[in-house]
């Protein structure tokens, strides 16, 4: 009897490890693949102009027909252009802290994230880190420490590259996501200051068949921060809509 198969798909300027906490959860009941985005990880570097398709185009030549589609931030992007395009790769689609059809205001917020990492990389590494991990947050710091030292050993350029797409491509496929034929979820932190309950909440309604969960006190970083409320709303949806015995 096989196992469900889960692909998990990581952030911009985050690699497969930011998984860890929930692979471990997760790893027991269902075959847990862990897949990295062009520019990161052990993938070639991203060239200057990569697209969501090309992001989207190098996953699909490592995912088997029929998995179970987690994407994280830039990873909920390019699983939703996958879900659209590559539905025979897509069993169900879960988007975790996606942005969706950013406001005016939440497009200029972005932009001027983007312009601050092309000015100081080093400055946009510690302010994510704070962001993401404010003062008090119940994260280990070897945890923490780990996700410093991941971004800190991207490619400026090849980050830049990814950022531009993250920063863009919302846009890109907004008009796309009612034609998203596979049963969804989208996921966000009650406290998420850049994929909003908002957005989540629009993911939600631009989707057919698209629950919302909202997880009380979390911010972005979920997986890592929050890694058994995310385990057990996987669990159940995705057993909701397997087709495995």
């Amino acid at each position: 009897m096989s196992r469900v198969r889960i692909a998990l798909i990581h952030g911009v300027g985050l690699d497969g490890s930011m998984w860890g906490p929930l692979r471990e959860l997760l790893e027991p009941e269902f075959e847990v693949q862990v897949l990295e985005l062009l520019g990161h990880g052990n993938r070639p570097s991203a060239p200057d102009g990569v697209t969501l398709a090309d992001l989207a185009g190098d996953v699909a030549d490592r995912l088997q027909p029929g998995t179970h589609l987690v994407g994280f931030s830039l990873g909920a992007l390019v699983s939703q252009y996958l879900a659209r395009f590559r539905p025979e790769l897509v069993e169900t689609l879960v988007s975790v802290g996606s942005v969706c059809a950013r406001t005016p205001d939440e497009q200029a917020s972005v932009l001027a994230r983007l312009a601050s990492a092309e000015a100081d990389f080093g400055q946009t590494v510690e302010a994510s880190i704070r962001r993401w991990y404010p003062d008090g947050s119940a994260v280990p710091a070897e945890l923490v420490e780990q996700t410093r030292e991941v971004l800190e050993h991207n490619d400026p350029r090849s980050f830049l590259a990814c950022y531009r797409v993250f920063a863009t491509a919302d846009a890109e496929i907004a008009p796309e996501l009612g034609k998203i034929g596979v049963p969804s979820l989208a996921v966000t932190g009650e406290f998420d200051p850049g994929s909003t309950p908002e957005m989540s909440a629009r993911l939600a309604a631009a989707i057919p068949d698209c629950g919302y969960s909202v997880v009380a006190g979390a911010r972005h970083m979920m997986p890592v921060e929050r890694p058994h409320e995310l385990a057990t709303l996987l669990t159940a949806f995705i057993k909701e809509h397997s087709n495995a015995d």
